[in-house]
């Protein structure tokens, strides 16, 4: 009974390293293809085609996750692989698009002492 379940969780791993690999592969080539004949399209940038790549197999890692869960009628593991899903494609997101930083302003009652 322990290695059947040993076996499946292997499996389940897996599985789902398989669909992070098929999710990222097919967003990035999607990225590095799409509208690339348009008339002055640029080349989208390696970095872009790496961040949607890999949000694109975040996204279907969870989804696998999640629609397996459904599936099971396990409604915890159905909001925690959704809620996992978003925060990995939002963590990715930060670290390779990070915000621009606004110019910083010196405090109003900064310059009115002295």
């Amino acid at each position: 009974m322990k290695r059947a379940k040993r076996s499946g969780k292997a499996r389940e791993a897996g599985t789902l390293a398989a669909d992070f690999t098929r999710g990222m592969v097919a967003t990035g080539l999607l990225t590095a293809v799409q509208d690339r004949w348009v008339t002055g399209a640029e080349p989208p940038a390696p970095r872009t085609i790496l961040r949607h790549g890999l949000q694109g197999g975040a996204a279907l890692a969870a989804a696998s996750v999640a629609a397996d869960a459904l599936r099971n009628r396990d409604y915890a593991r159905l909001a925690l692989a959704v809620a996992a899903g978003a925060a990995g494609v939002v963590m990715i997101e930060h670290l390779l698009n990070p915000a621009e930083q606004p110019p910083q302003e010196p405090p109003k009652n900064e310059g009115s002492h002295g």
